[in-house]
């Protein structure tokens, strides 16, 4: 992986590399030896943070039930402090085990997180019903953009996955004997 000193000078200003920890610089530590594919991918994830029609605590929820089924620990162990300002809890994420019948989620939250546990798990099965069901909660562009973060959160969160990116999480997020969920996070890591 490389360190801040390593990647160049415009990716290390942008992602502001000398503040962060290993784990905030996530997976720019190994995707920054394609510094071309880097820009491109910093520029999609900016585009979705900063032209983002959902909440924040709406989309870290499915950002989080997604890391579930990758088994993604770093993205398992982190919280966003967008979300936590929005009124993201621990408790709230405890109700991700089981979203259908958590009660503390509004339907709208809940009917993004389903759609979240699909696109992880049974993308096919999402068809024009399960689209229209949405749209009871959603708007065209809102949608397009749920599918877009799931999009990502599947990729992106699987190639992270398989890098095993573990540096500064909690001993819990250390064991692969077994799965784990992000309600198991004794302490969630914030990140800038």
């Amino acid at each position: 992986m490389l360190t801040p000193d390593q990647l160049p000078d415009d990716i290390r200003r942008s992602t502001r590399a000398d503040e962060r920890s290993p784990l905030e610089l996530g997976l720019t530590r190994i995707v920054g030896h394609r510094p071309e594919l880097t820009r491109g991918l910093m520029a999609f994830a900016g585009a979705l943070k900063q032209s983002r029609l959902l909440d924040d605590r709406l989309i870290e929820l499915v950002r989080l039930r997604v890391a579930f089924f990758n088994q993604c620990r770093s993205c398992m162990a982190i919280r966003y402090p967008d979300a936590l300002e929005a009124g993201l809890t621990e408790d709230l994420v405890c109700s991700l085990e089981r979203p259908a019948d958590a009660d503390d989620l509004t339907e709208r939250e809940r009917a993004a997180v389903l759609y979240a546990e699909r696109f992880a798990t049974d993308h096919l099965s999402l068809d024009d019903h399960a689209h229209l069901a949405l749209r009871e909660h959603f708007t065209e562009p809102e949608i397009v953009e749920l599918g877009m973060h799931c999009a990502f959160y599947v990729g992106f969160g699987r190639l992270a996955a398989t890098w095993d990116m573990v540096d500064e999480l909690p001993e819990e997020f250390l064991d692969r004997s077994r799965s784990i969920g992000p309600w198991d996070a004794s302490e969630p890591i914030t990140v800038r």
